[in-house]
């Protein structure tokens, strides 16, 4: 199947790519593309069952293609959607998250509820993250399918210096253009974080003690870190960030939702899913800076958190100081639900995009939680740890994507699940 050939595209696959059956019957996989076009495609990613196809024409366009807003798009591997009307983003990932449930977790008619949109399709997020190109530019990693006729190897050697990004909120865009770096030994990767009040912090990712001079012409703190320790070279070690009137400490390298605006939303969410009352013992697993936890435990409920940075872990106390019924495990979720005595009526999962996996699902399973709310960020994984759940004696009430990630293929879900 050397040659390029036309194909009616019908389905989107997660990762960003629509699909289409070829006329051997393999299912094809194709970037850039929108279910309902015809388009001509040469295949650069050849399998038995299945292949990944360069797009090279449109010959009958969708209605929902639009006119990507970045030079780079296409190139950059940073975004995936930027070709589709946004509202049919959305709709695309609740799709998704369906055909997921379907057939990785065989869920038969999954009760997917209507997805939550970001207010804004661009200029959300909190936190970028830029790897660096020989000579110093800030750069993203090169897009996974590389363009017509050029070699298909890793794309992970490819990188993008970039000249422009629609995603950053805009205190956080003005900064990272105005970001320059020399070549530096030991510098890996520079991030971006964004607070409260234009609250800006640059952190330099490195593999060895700090051999730097700094010139700010922004005002932002700018920390050094290495692999023993933080330094702050500038400002300070965090940045405060607002939540439905509540202010949360976040050092450098904890964890916090990208999308600001949306955090609101998703806190709402969770907490209407929960439906903790006074003295219930509420598992928050995952826990990082205590966003949730600090809510639940407002709401009179006795929180249980557990959580292994030890960065996150020490902002989780500044934040939840307040409150007197609250233990805080700084541990790995499996250790510590082999050995938390106390029962819970509901949990709460957050975990990274690698998912629950086995040993905690058992975990979960021993300890019998009348409810479960597992909060998402890859449907696969999801589907995967749903089935575990379902075989478990739970059922699916309702999952909610929630759309953190405006053009690209990552999708936030809350799910509720009972026993």
């Amino acid at each position: 199947m050397a040659n390029a050939f036309e194909l009616e595209l019908t389905g989107y696959a997660y990762g960003g790519e629509a699909i289409g059956r070829a006329p051997d019957g393999r299912m094809i996989f194709v970037p850039y593309s929108i279910p309902g076009e015809r388009v001509r495609v040469t295949p650069v990613e050849d399998h038995k069952q299945w292949a990944r196809a360069h797009l090279i024409e449109i010959l009958a366009p969708s209605e929902q293609r639009v006119i990507p807003r970045c030079k780079h798009f296409g190139v950059c591997g940073g975004c995936h959607y930027q070709h589709l009307a946004y509202p049919a983003q959305v709709q695309a990932k609740a799709d998704i998250v369906r055909a997921q449930l379907e057939r990785l977790g065989k869920f038969q008619d999954p009760p997917v509820a209507a997805p939550i949109a970001s207010p804004s399709p661009w200029n959300t997020r909190n936190h970028l993250q830029f790897l660096l190109n020989d000579e110093g530019r800030l750069s993203f990693v090169a897009a996974r399918q590389p363009a017509e006729g050029s070699d298909p190897g890793s794309p992970g050697d490819r990188l993008i210096a970039v000249e422009e990004c629609h995603l950053a909120a805009p205190p956080l865009d003005e900064l990272w253009r105005r970001i320059e770096v020399e070549p530096i030994p030991g510098l890996e990767r520079v991030s971006v974080r964004l607070g409260g009040g234009e609250e800006r912090m640059v952190i330099l990712h490195a593999g060895s003690p700090p051999q730097v001079e700094l010139s700010l012409e922004v005002p932002a703190s700018v920390i050094w870190a290495g692999p023993q320790e933080v330094l702050v070279l500038a400002g300070e070690g965090y940045l405060s960030v607002e939540v439905l009137d509540r202010s949360f400490r976040v050092s450098a390298l904890s964890f916090f939702q990208v999308h600001t605006n949306l955090n609101q939303e998703l806190v709402r969410l969770v907490l209407r899913s929960l439906d903790v009352g006074l003295g219930d013992v509420v598992y928050d697993l995952y826990a990082g800076v205590g966003l949730f936890s600090a809510f639940i435990a407002q709401a009179g409920a006795h929180v249980v958190a557990v959580e292994e940075s030890p960065w996150a872990c020490a902002d989780f106390e500044v934040n939840l100081d307040e409150f007197d019924q609250v233990d805080l495990y700084e541990s790995t979720v499996e250790a510590a639900l082999a050995s938390i005595a106390l029962e819970p009526k509901v949990v709460l999962v957050d975990p990274p995009r690698g998912g629950l996996g086995r040993e905690v699902v058992q975990g979960l399973l021993q300890h019998r939680p009348p409810r479960l709310v597992y909060v998402s960020c890859d449907p696969a994984t999801l589907a995967r740890d749903g089935r575990l759940l379902a075989d478990g004696g739970y059922r699916l009430e309702r999952v909610t994507p929630i759309d953190l990630f405006p053009q690209t293929y990552h999708i936030e879900c809350v799910s509720v699940w009972s026993r």
